[in-house]
C-alpha cells in the first residue's frame, strides 16, 4: 500500500506546530525548554496523522525522552510507516538567536529507514542531482571538488562546500582551501547542509565531513525526494567505538548510499524554518498569531512544495489542543 497523496499536508503541519511552538524561545538562552517545546507541539500533531508509525529516528531512548522517543507508536490509525522526527535541528541556533534552525519530520514504509546501530556520526558527501554520480566518497577530495565543478560547468573557486566548523575537520578545510573552492563553514545543523545542495538555486553545491547519523538518514529521505546523493561511512569516534564495531561486524570502511539508508519511493519529508536561514525563512510573530515558510517533498512525485502559511490564534485553538496564544 502507497502512502496517501496528502499525508504530505498533514506532516508539514507537525513541523509548523514545532516551529510555532519553539520559535518563541528564539535568543532566550534555555535549549532544554524550547526543544521541549518543540517536542510537545510535533507529538500531539503527530497523532492525527492518518498512520500508523513506529518513531525510528528521535530523541533517544524511551528512559532519556519522554516523548518522540525511539520505538513510539505515534499516529492516528492507518498504514505503518517509520518516522524519523527532529523537532530542532539546531538546539543551539535557536538558543543562541542565530540562523538556521529547523523543524523536520520524514515518513518512509515500515522497515525502511536505516539503523546506524547506534553509532552517533557519519563521514559525509551530498550533493545536488545534477552531481548525482560524479563523486564518490573514498576518493581525494580535490577529485570530488574538480568532478562537480566539472559537472556543474563552473569553475573550481565558484564552487561551494558546506562543511561543520569542528576541529576534527581541520584537514579537510585545509584540503578544500588547496583546491581553491569556497567553504561555507556551519556551527550547526546538516540536515539543513545537505538539503541545500539539492534545492533550487542552492546556496552550496556539496556537503563534507563527519557529522550525525541520525541526520545523514533524513537527509537521505529530503534528497531521495529531490533526486541528489549522499554516501556516508559510519564514523567511531575512539576505541571503543571501533572495538564496539568489531564485535557487531560492523564494516567502517563500507560505503552506504542513498538507497541503504532508506529504500523504497514511499518516502516524504518536510521541515519549517524556525530561525531565519539561507534554506528556509523563520518564524515571523504578529499580534495574534504567526507567518511559517516550510518544504514538504515527496520521492514517488518527485514534487517539491515551499509553503508560505499565516496562522491566527483564535481560529488554530478552536479546533486543536494546543496552547498557541
Amino acid at each position: 500500500m502507497q502512502i496517501e497523496r496528502n499525508l504530505a499536508m498533514d506532516l508539514v503541519r507537525t513541523t509548523e506546530a514545532a516551529a510555532l511552538r519553539c520559535g518563541r524561545w528564539m535568543g532566550r538562552g534555555d535549549k532544554i525548554s524550547a526543544d521541549q517545546a518543540a517536542v510537545d507541539a510535533m507529538r500531539m500533531s503527530l497523532d492525527a496523522v492518518p498512520m500508523s508509525g513506529v518513531v525510528v529516528i528521535g530523541e533517544g531512548e524511551k528512559d532519556e525522552a519522554p516523548m518522540l522517543y525511539t520505538g513510539e507508536r505515534v499516529g492516528g490509525g492507518g498504514p505503518e510507516r517509520d518516522i524519523a522526527v527532529d523537532p530542532v535541528e539546531g538546539t543551539t541556533l535557536l538558543a543562541e538567536g542565530m540562523p538556521g534552525a529547523i523543524a523536520v519530520v520524514a515518513v518512509a514504509e515500515r522497515g525502511s529507514l536505516y539503523n546506524w546501530e547506534g553509532f552517533a556520526y557519519m563521514d559525509k558527501l551530498a550533493v545536488g542531482e545534477r552531481a548525482r554520480g560524479v563523486v564518490d566518497i573514498n576518493a581525494p577530495v580535490a577529485y570530488n571538488i574538480r568532478a562537480v565543478a566539472r559537472t556543474l560547468n563552473k569553475q573550481i573557486e565558484d564552487v561551494t562546500v558546506v562543511v561543520l566548523d569542528r576541529p576534527r575537520h581541520k584537514d579537510l578545510i585545509r584540503q578544500i582551501r588547496e583546491t581553491g573552492a569556497r567553504i561555507k563553514l556551519i556551527l550547526h545543523g546538516d540536515v539543513s547542509a545537505g538539503v541545500m545542495t539539492a534545492i533550487e538555486n542552492p546556496p552550496a553545491d556539496m556537503l563534507m565531513g563527519i557529522g550525525g547519523a541520525p541526520e545523514a538518514v533524513i537527509t537521505a529521505c529530503a534528497l531521495k525526494c529531490t533526486g541528489g546523493e549522499i554516501q556516508c561511512k559510519v564514523w567511531a569516534r575512539n576505541d571503543e567505538e571501533r572495538q564496539l564495531a568489531a564485535e557487531r561486524e560492523i564494516d567502517l570502511t563500507k560505503v552506504y548510499r542513498i538507497n541503504d539508508l532508506v529504500r523504497g519511493d514511499d518516502v516524504f519529508f518536510a521541515a519549517t524554518g524556525i530561525t531565519p536561514g539561507e534554506f528556509l525563512h523563520g518564524v515571523e510573530y504578529f499580534g495574534g498569531g504567526a507567518r511559517t515558510h516550510s518544504v514538504v517533498m515527496r520521492a514517488r512525485s518527485g514534487t517539491v512544495r515551499y509553503i508560505s502559511a499565516t496562522h491566527r490564534w483564535d481560529k488554530l485553538m478552536r479546533i486543536s489542543n494546543m496552547p498557541y496564544g
